[in-house]
């Protein structure tokens, strides 16, 4: 049986994807679970711990596969495997070194930074899926997990304020205030800091529903798009929120998506709340 090490300052996850993309390639030659014995050892960032998983790999008659950053301990692997008869094949040096010359720029050489950025990007993901499982008010069971609650009338955008803001790594609720229906109970057994009110100018919706109801082909809208109906909606949700002093009301009125998103970010910010996955790009966290 052929033995191959694969060695990583991180979880080894490119080094192993990398070989068994290679390995296809000798698929008709042998079984690659019968006649290959792969060993992944994560975490190697010291000089004591390469020698001796040369050591080993020397004993085993093993192949060594690694990814490596650092450059010190990159060439202390290379020359005990030289040393020990290892034949091993350094999979992203030479790539760091033709980057390196491309931009004239050094690498960080800093183990573990793929797998940071892996886990952002999986905790956004789950931020956006979050997102969608609590648009509309549909789930409040794991309301006190939201960094943000949004509340508002239909059509003031908050839906798609919600998933630009879970994009950037915010889990967020969004629920309907209904004239003549009582806000749900479970917002109030939360931080009330983290609940943010969308309003509109009355003229404004009017024309937003009317347009919307024109496009489903639907030219009598009755009273979603009344004007009179949709003055009593905001004066209803205004009363509500006017209630909750600790609820901050923003006016979406004539306004970008991303300006709104910006102005509530930089609310959550001054209120020391953070996203559930702090991104760079953030405004919050800068």
């Amino acid at each position: 049986m052929k033995k191959v090490y694969i060695v990583s300052d991180g979880t080894g996850e490119t080094a192993a994807q990398m070989v068994k993309a290679a390995m296809v390639q000798f698929a008709n030659q042998f079984s690659a679970e019968k006649d290959i014995y792969i060993s992944r050892h994560k975490n190697m960032r010291k000089k004591e711990q390469i020698e001796a998983i040369c050591e080993e790999a020397a004993e085993a008659k093993a192949l060594i596969v690694y990814t490596i950053v650092s450059p010190d301990i990159r060439t202390a692997l290379a020359e005990q495997a030289t040393a020990r008869g290892v034949v091993c094949v350094d999979l992203i040096g030479p790539l760091l070194a033709g980057l390196a010359g491309h931009f004239g720029l050094e690498p960080k050489s800093i183990a573990g930074l793929l797998h940071n950025v892996n886990e952002a990007y999986f905790k956004r993901i789950d931020a956006m899926e979050y997102t969608i499982g609590h648009d509309d008010g549909r789930d409040l069971t794991r309301l006190g997990e939201a960094d943000l609650v949004i509340l508002g009338i239909s059509r003031t955008s908050k839906t798609p304020l919600s998933m630009y803001l879970s994009q950037q790594g915010w889990k967020v609720v969004n629920i309907p205030i209904i004239n003549g229906f009582q806000t749900p109970n479970e917002i109030f057994e939360i931080d009330q800091r983290k609940i943010v009110c969308l309003t509109i100018d009355p003229e404004n919706l009017t024309t937003i529903r009317r347009n919307r109801l024109s496009r489903l082909g639907q030219h009598r809208g009755g009273e979603y798009a009344d004007p009179d109906k949709v003055n009593e909606e905001i004066s209803y949700a205004s009363e509500i929120f006017r209630k909750n002093r600790k609820w901050a009301v923003f006016n979406v009125t004539g306004k970008a998506l991303e300006e709104t998103a910006a102005e509530i970010i930089r609310l959550m910010a001054s209120r020391r709340l953070t996203p559930t996955v702090a991104l760079e790009n953030t405004p919050a966290i800068q």
